[in-house]
């Protein structure tokens, strides 16, 4: 199963995508020279851990922090009709459906969250729309 907007018909793909490698990794060259103390970047929400224990998307991407566990990928969907916090995304699946109503005339927008289940490292990963021709 996967979350990438390449997977998921309807995605924004190309247009709306944002990827934030960049970032991810400026904040831990700043771990890495001792700028940033562990428990500044590994302050993961409970509600984020919840989600991450129990619905997440396995990866094979070791901790950039505590290299002890492999990040897992959860994501939340913002859009019409969804509460201010958006909704946990459980299945590729679930998704797909977001993405047909997103074609059929709401705005919908997908944020990656990537967590270390073991430190509680978390780090926007990326976020891309779904829907129609953007």
């Amino acid at each position: 199963m996967s979350f990438s907007p390449h997977a998921i018909p309807g995605a924004g793909a190309g247009q709306g995508t944002i990827d934030y490698r960049l970032a991810r990794q400026a904040t831990i060259d700043q771990f890495r020279r001792g700028r940033l103390a562990q428990h500044e970047v590994c302050d993961a929400h409970p509600e984020l851990r919840r989600a991450a224990a129990q619905v997440a998307e396995p990866t094979r991407q070791v901790c950039p922090i505590c290299a002890d566990a492999h990040v897992v990928l959860v994501s939340y969907v913002f859009g019409p009709r969804l509460p201010a916090h958006g909704r946990c995304i459980t299945s590729r699946r679930e998704l797909v459906s977001f993405a047909r109503k997103a074609r059929r005339g709401g705005e919908y927008a997908c944020y990656v969250v990537e967590v270390c289940p073991e430190c509680w490292w978390n780090h926007l990963a990326r976020t891309f729309l779904l829907g129609g021709d953007r």
